[in-house]
């Protein structure tokens, strides 16, 4: 026997419960945190589709998620390259013993 209407989701039926227990006075401010939540979600998710296209029509590669942002991706501000110097206990500078001046081992 069916009427029609469809039926609402179960998210949705706990979240008109959850909101019948509320005062009135705290519906709307939490229904409208909701939408704003949503709302936001949808637009950071455009955001991320469009910096990818725009990487891909560049010929860069697009970041993946998690990869080329905060401390791990420096950019322009990364420290030059430089050639590799040896440090630490492998290189003692002028402090290492010096070699005899011989003709070599006897």
């Amino acid at each position: 026997m069916s009427t029609g209407v469809p039926l609402a989701s179960g998210k949705s039926e706990i979240f008109e419960v959850i909101l019948q227990f509320m005062p009135d006075w705290i519906q709307i401010p939490v229904l409208v945190l909701v939408i704003l939540l949503v709302v936001g979600s949808w637009v950071f998710k455009l955001k991320r589709k469009i910096d990818r296209r725009r990487a891909a029509r560049q010929g860069q590669a697009a970041a993946q998620h998690g990869q080329g942002r905060g401390a791990d991706y420096l950019g322009p501000y990364a420290p030059q390259q430089q050639a590799a110097q040896p440090s630490g206990a492998d290189f003692l500078g002028t402090y290492a013993p010096q070699q005899p001046q011989g003709n070599g081992p006897a």
